[in-house]
């Protein structure tokens, strides 16, 4: 019994150690043909559109309900000390440095990364990719360093507007409705939040953000078993395992970036 079981998990560990190597490998050829992607710019502006444009009504909608309730919720804490007029710099930093690089790449491997998945899966269960290799056209090529790089630059866009429609929320709420000095409000945020440890260090988070989920999408989808069953398990794969590396690569970017000496 013993035995049986350890078998089992070498056999997970061996096949994952595996499938981490393949996906190395298929980095690795993605970023050989990025001069091609560029080359061909019209489809790379095609998945930019499409991961990054069409994602924009979940992006903003969510950033201003989670903008709004941050304002809530803060005010309700901040009140209790007497520190209501801190409550920009609650909702921006908040913002700039966690919720809008994390929520924004959990809402795009969602709605983008699943869609990616799923298009690069019918294409190969459909032996799309395969009429390219008889044609002489290498699919890496033409298909996925399109919509990888496309990712890659709509991801920080997206949770750069992620952020803003969020402070415009938290303005909403705690200047607007409850009150707070729209003065204190804008001046308190102005003075704390800086360029360099805030704002630059969640861009970065949102570029390694959309690295991940985007490689993550086009692999599952270039690997995925040609079936029905097998699309919708890569595609399930992707949200899943995405929304975690997020979490984790969060926790190890967040001690990198604002403890020690880069704390303020």
């Amino acid at each position: 019994m013993l035995s049986a079981t350890l078998r089992r998990c070498g056999a997970v560990t061996i096949g994952s150690i595996t499938r981490l190597g393949y996906a190395a490998r298929f980095f690795v050829a993605v970023l050989a043909n990025t001069p091609a992607a560029f080359r061909r710019l019209h489809l790379t502006l095609r998945e930019i559109y499409f991961s990054g444009v069409l994602s924009l009504v979940i992006i903003l909608v969510s950033g201003l309900f989670v903008g709004m309730v941050l304002a809530l919720q803060g005010y309700d804490v901040l009140i209790r000390y007497g520190a209501d007029q801190s409550l920009g710099i609650l909702v921006a930093l908040s913002l700039v440095r966690e919720l809008g690089p994390v929520v924004a790449g959990l809402l795009f491997a969602s709605r983008a990364g699943s869609a990616i998945t799923a298009e690069i899966g019918l294409m190969k269960a459909t032996e799309q990719l395969s009429a390219m290799e008889m044609m002489a056209v290498d699919p890496v090529a033409r298909v996925v360093a399109p919509r990888f790089w496309g990712g890659v630059i709509s991801m920080p866009l997206l949770a750069a507007l992620f952020s803003a429609m969020g402070i415009f929320g938290g303005y909403l709420v705690g200047v607007v409705i409850i009150g707070v000095d729209e003065g204190a409000f804008w001046s308190q945020m102005q003075a704390a939040v800086d360029v360099r440890n805030d704002i630059l260090n969640g861009v970065i988070k949102s570029v390694v953000f959309g690295v991940t989920v985007t490689l993550i999408a086009v692999f599952e989808g270039y690997d995925a078993p040609p079936t029905a069953e097998g699309v919708s398990g890569a595609t399930t794969r992707t949200v899943v395992t995405s929304s975690l590396a997020i979490l984790a690569l969060d926790f190890v970017l967040t001690a990198l970036m604002f403890t020690g000496g880069n704390a303020q």
